[in-house]
């Protein structure tokens, strides 16, 4: 379906053609594009379903007081079969009532045979790559969040019509990755009964001169998992007497690259799997390592423009403050060896080069400072800047006992993906997502473990679910395959004037405009938003006697089930953009 045809937007036309006859009437000399005109929800259902704020947004442009400006242009409006009344309410809304027999219409039109979508004109060819996390260690809470975002915003994204490529980059090159091989050849050591130690303070002292003395540098990762990764090499053979050879030789350089690609690998893979047990699923898993052995790195001064690119004390600068950044930033040191942003340079070239017209990157957040230095490479290398884009997982926060519970990744004493997943149990990767994706990404977020671990309706996402498995036991209990049910050949208004019949009717009538938003807005927290009010509507209903479908006959039991069967469509449809199942039976459903 075209956006034009979302419910909100029909009475946005309606709207805007009742306030050119209104302005043509008052013969005023202002152009129509300069009116704010726009449609918003009322934010008491008491006073319709939509409203409008021109009234307010507009009196100085009119030099008229709004009531008398709202009064005017409801004169204009006379589309009586949308609207079952339009009104004003002070200190300056125009309000809008749909009629039950246009949401009937509407539903019908929309959710039959199957749910339909909103499609954007303006189609493009997006990468969105997500999570990206360092394999260095097992994957941490806020990777989860940006697992979790991006994936959902994918399927968001794919709804509108857009090609959607999902994209995991493998930061698998640089010091980290070596300190990460050192880590584990300590750990090997100590595996074999000698004892190592840390060192508290950063020195000068050689990396190979710290190992022989089984001191394991500041910098490098200090978490017991790098002993699963020494025992999990050890317990190869041809592996082990390969690092025995290099350690009884003391060829340091060479054992240590070979333990750093073993541990990536390690991580990688146990990465994937915190993947797989989460519903994610990448198209591409994108080497760093192989960028810089293509000569792609190194090829991206010659990428830039000639202005953005120069020598300052021996160091290469990319001059992002052409761009609005806060300084300039080295790409090459003055050893020749390039930085990470000019492997992330090259990289994000690389996306163009494959295809892609939209680059979205979802980052944690400690990389706001990243954004203006890459969006002024994009631009110098000859893309718009709103080709790319950089959206921030934010800090979450685990609460348990209302007590937030402390992490620390060098220090291994961080809570990782599988440790949430482990603790949520069966539920834990439909709890787990929903909760991620319960509130804004851009802001941090407090996890409540408590709540999460609650299989009560006291769970949102439980509440949710129950609705669903609420219309599946109705079925059932009538012996009607839900799966083959079809709409009634005609619909009563006659049976939709109960109000809460009525205000679950127009909840679901919203589920496509309200995935449009979601999906243009890259807000994923708005769905579940929505999900959680189209659920309460569905209990209200439910919970009404008058609506007892099992003790109805005929024409309104056919009505009745229609109006449950939409409603199940709209949140199974829902949940499986954010990617969570909808479960047809549940301990509660009967409730």
């Amino acid at each position: 379906m075209k956006a034009n045809q979302l419910l909100k937007n029909i009475v946005l036309a309606e709207l805007e053609s009742a306030v050119k006859s209104y302005i043509q009437k008052l013969n005023v000399e202002i152009p129509f594009e300069d009116f704010k005109i726009r449609i918003e929800y009322s934010r008491d259902e008491k006073f319709g379903d939509y409203s409008s704020p021109f009234a307010l947004e507009n009196k100085n442009l009119l030099k008229l007081n709004p009531k008398e400006i709202a009064e005017g242009v409801l004169s204009e409006i006379k589309n009586d079969s949308l609207f079952d009344f339009v009104s004003f309410s002070p200190p300056g809304f125009i309000n809008f009532r749909i009629r039950p027999s246009y949401l009937i219409g509407y539903v019908a039109k929309v959710m039959s045979p199957v749910v339909s979508f909103a499609k954007t004109d303006n189609l493009e060819t997006i990468l969105l790559e997500f999570v990206s996390a360092n394999p260095t260690g097992p994957m941490n809470i806020v990777s989860a969040r940006s697992a979790a975002y991006g994936d959902a915003l994918a399927n968001l994204l794919l709804s509108l019509g857009h090609t959607v490529k999902r994209e995991f980059y493998v930061n698998d090159y640089g010091n980290q990755v070596y300190l990460l091989g050192v880590a584990v050849l300590l750990r090997i050591f100590e595996c074999k009964g000698d004892h190592i130690t840390f060192q508290e303070e950063e020195s000068d002292e050689a990396v190979f001169s710290l190992i022989e003395k089984r001191v394991l540098p500041k910098e490098s990762y200090r978490g017991e998992y790098i002993k699963d990764i020494a025992n999990e090499l050890l317990k190869d053979s041809e592996h082990s007497k390969q690092v025995s050879d290099w350690i009884q030789n003391k060829n340091w350089e060479d054992c240590i690259q070979f333990l750093s690609k073993y541990a990536v690998e390690y991580n990688l893979s146990r990465q994937k799997e915190d993947l797989n047990l989460f519903g994610v699923q990448f198209d591409k898993f994108y080497s760093e390592r192989s960028l810089h052995e293509s000569g792609e790195v190194e090829n991206v001064p010659s990428l830039l423009k000639k202005e953005d690119v120069t020598t300052i004390d021996g160091k290469l600068h990319f001059l992002s403050t052409h761009y609005g950044d806060d300084k300039d930033r080295v790409i090459r040191r003055e050893d020749g060896r390039p930085t990470y942003l000019m492997a992330d340079i090259a990289y994000h070239f690389d996306k163009y080069k494959r295809g892609f017209t939209k680059l979205i990157d979802i980052w944690g957040p400690d990389h706001y400072g990243y954004i203006a230095r890459l969006k002024g490479a994009v631009e110098s290398f000859g893309k718009s800047k709103e080709s790319f884009m950089v959206l921030i997982a934010q800090q979450v926060n685990l609460i348990e006992n209302k007590e937030k519970v402390k992490m620390s990744k060098r220090l291994g004493i961080f809570q990782t993906m599988r440790d949430l997943l482990t603790y949520l149990g069966k539920n834990g990767k439909d709890v787990g997502r929903y909760f991620f994706l319960m509130r804004s990404s851009d802001a941090p977020l407090d996890f409540d473990l408590d709540l999460a671990k609650d299989e009560s309706d006291k769970n949102p996402v439980f509440y949710i679910q129950y609705a669903h498995a609420r219309v599946c036991s109705i079925f059932r209990e009538l012996q009607m395959n839900i799966t083959e049910w079809k709409f009634p050949a005609e619909l009563k208004v006659e049976q939709f004037q109960q109000e809460e019949r009525v205000r679950l009717l127009f909840w679901v009538s919203r589920f496509q405009e309200e995935v449009y938003d979601t999906a243009t807005h890259l807000e994923p927290h708005r769905l579940t938003n929505y999900l959680q009010s189209l659920s309460k509507a569905f209990t209200k209903f439910y919970s009404h006697k008058d609506n007892r479908i099992k003790e109805k006959v005929g024409e309104e039991r056919e009505q009745l089930l229609l109006l449950i069967y939409v409603t199940k469509l709209a949140i199974a449809s829902g949940l499986e953009l954010l990617g969570i199942s909808s479960p047809e039976k549940m301990s509660k459903e009967e409730v």
